[in-house]
């Protein structure tokens, strides 16, 4: 990428204990790899403002939060890092690795909450202006394996989503296979429950497919 084309947008997706974490590293090679020229960031988060935003949506005391606050809350969070570090990287021929974006509020909000994937999708447009990644990988797992994951992780702090029943967590899966059926032009779905090899390899070969048909 030069300065003179816009960046990629590139985001991941997945469930609870899918191995974003690992992935994130992959792809980051594979793009250094292919010489494209990117920043790292994640949601909610990735500057000062949504950082806060973020510390307020996860954090285990709030049980009490309601679903619409939550879903408004990830929206504004999102308004903030789109406009202060996503867009002006973009623009500047700077592609984008985002750790989580517009899919997992209409997963885990529109579909698991029961908001509605349409209502939710609706604020978020409003909040993003329309902007969607240039190509999403989700990561695919059966919540209960992503779960055990997490409990024989070390060191990972638990959030309040993470709290939520297994039937939570199943219905965030549906929701993210309805999404992907909405968008089979943009996601890529990745069977996470292989080993790491496995996934980092499906997933450079995707990465690399994707970027040949932009250079054609």
């Amino acid at each position: 990428m030069n300065g003179k084309e816009r960046g990629l947008f590139i985001t991941l997706e997945g469930g609870d204990g899918s191995g974003k974490t690992t992935v994130m590293a992959e792809v980051a090679k594979a793009l250094e790899e292919h010489g494209v020229s990117f920043i790292s960031t994640r949601e909610p988060g990735g500057i000062e403002i949504a950082e806060k935003i973020r510390d307020i949506i996860l954090n285990p005391q709030h049980t009490a939060m309601d679903a619409r606050t939550e879903a408004l809350l990830y929206a504004a969070s999102r308004r903030q890092h789109l406009a202060e570090k996503v867009e002006p990287a973009l623009e500047r021929g700077v592609s984008v690795l985002c750790d989580r974006f517009i899919d997992s509020s209409l997963a885990y909000q529109g579909y698991a909450r029961g908001l509605g994937i349409q209502e939710v999708l609706n604020i978020n447009m409003f909040a993003t202006q329309g902007r969607f990644p240039d190509l999403t990988f989700y990561l695919d797992i059966e919540p209960e394996a992503g779960l055990a994951r997490i409990a024989a992780g070390q060191g990972r702090k638990v959030d309040r989503l993470d709290m939520e029943s297994t039937q939570f967590h199943r219905k965030v899966r549906e929701g993210y296979l309805r999404i992907a059926e909405m968008y089979p032009e943009r996601i890529r779905r990745i069977d996470a429950s292989q080993g790491k090899d496995e996934v980092a390899a499906d997933i450079r070969g995707q990465l690399s497919a994707f970027l040949k048909e932009l250079r054609a």
